[in-house]
Formats: structure tokens, sequence, C-alpha cells
């Protein structure tokens, strides 16, 4: 049976819909960077996310190919997952998507070298006849982290946010957002097929003891 990141890594995965607080160790991933509203049609943030599926697969079916990975077994792909930010805001304002700074991502396989992503650009590139250029390979340790389970549409994360900022206050810990450390959401629903109210968004943000 394939290896699902979700299921075997549940504490980053699948939290439950209330807040916890939980020490994220450092990841790879395949990555875009992009600015703007990400519901425009068309726009940058909807073909990254083209972009990022398109070199995941092409690293999954690599036993298929002449391209032998060390180390590969095979895996589920991971979730998309997006790290947010807007200029001169602590946090993110929901009202002002067309303000956003984005990093589109998904995770990689710890057995994925800075060498096979290099050729799965290329071999995506050749196949599909596009240029992936703007995926980058991207490593990020987030380290302590409160998140929690949204379930809904995504314009009604601020109030799960409001519950972990209660949760923060409670237990002696402030957000702590930097240009390093950013609103971070993870995807385990398609928004193309599940109905608005049903989503589920894991939101984590960066936290630190209030004292510090």
């Amino acid at each position: 049976m394939a290896f699902d990141y979700k299921k075997e890594y549940k504490e980053f995965y699948m939290p439950k819909n209330k807040p916890e607080i939980v020490d994220v160790p450092e990841m790879k991933f395949i990555a875009v960077r992009g600015k703007g509203d990400p519901n425009e049609e068309g726009g940058a943030y909807k073909a990254s996310i083209g972009m990022l599926y398109g070199i995941a697969f092409t690293i999954k079916m690599s036993k298929k190919g002449t391209h032998k990975i060390d180390g590969y077994f095979d895996y589920v792909v991971p979730p998309l997952e997006g790290f947010w930010w807007q200029e001169g805001t602590f946090g993110v304002d929901y009202g002002r998507k067309e303000d956003f700074g984005w990093i589109s991502v998904i995770r990689l396989p710890d057995f994925v070298t800075e060498e096979d992503y290099r050729w799965a650009l290329e071999e995506a590139g050749r196949k599909k006849q596009q240029d992936f250029s703007k995926v980058e390979f991207w490593t990020i340790c987030e380290g302590l982290c409160v998140q929690c389970m949204h379930i809904g549409a995504y314009d009604d994360e601020p109030a799960t946010i409001a519950v972990m900022d209660a949760f923060l206050k409670e237990n002696g810990y402030v957000n702590d957002f930097s240009k390093e450390r950013m609103h971070h959401e993870i995807y385990l629903s398609d928004a193309r097929r599940v109905a608005p109210g049903k989503l589920k968004t894991v939101i984590r943000h960066p936290i630190k003891k209030e004292a510090e």
C-alpha cells in the first residue's frame, strides 16, 4: 500500500477542530511564489497549482521510467499547502485578497534530492512542453506552531483563527508572524468537488511564549 503522509503523520495533517500546539520539523517542498487574489480566473495562483502537480506527479511516476531515485518508495502525493502574508499586516486580512503574497507548495518525500527535483523540471517540461522554471526546491522548518482544523468556507476562517488566538492567550503564547514565519494552510479537500461548507483546511500559525 502506498505511503500516505496524511495518515502516517496525523499530528501535522489531521488535527482536531480545536486548537493544539505542535512542533513542526524541517520538511522539503516544491514551491511557487506569487502575489495577488487566489480567486482570480486564469491568475498566477491557479497557474501555480498546475505547475506544482505537474512536478509532483513527475517525481511520483519516476518509478516507471529510467530515472531511478535512491530510496524511492510508493506514496500518495501530499496535499496542496499555502503560506500567506500581506505587507504591513500582522497575520492576514481576508478583505484584501488582492494584496496577498503567497507560496504554494506540495511536500516532497525525504528521499527526493535537489538533483531529482532538477530532473523532474526538465522531464515535465519536455513531456508537457511547458515552462516549469517558477517551481523551486524549498526547505522550511516551521518550529513551534498552533494549528486547528477549519471546516467550512475559506472566507469563514477568521472565526477559527479567533478561537486559536483565544487559546494562545489562555496558555501564555502569542502569534509570531514575520517574513520567515507565515499564516499556513493545508488543503485537505478539493474545492472543485466539495461544497464550501464542508471544506477541510488545516490552519497553522507560528507562535512563541508570551514573555519572549
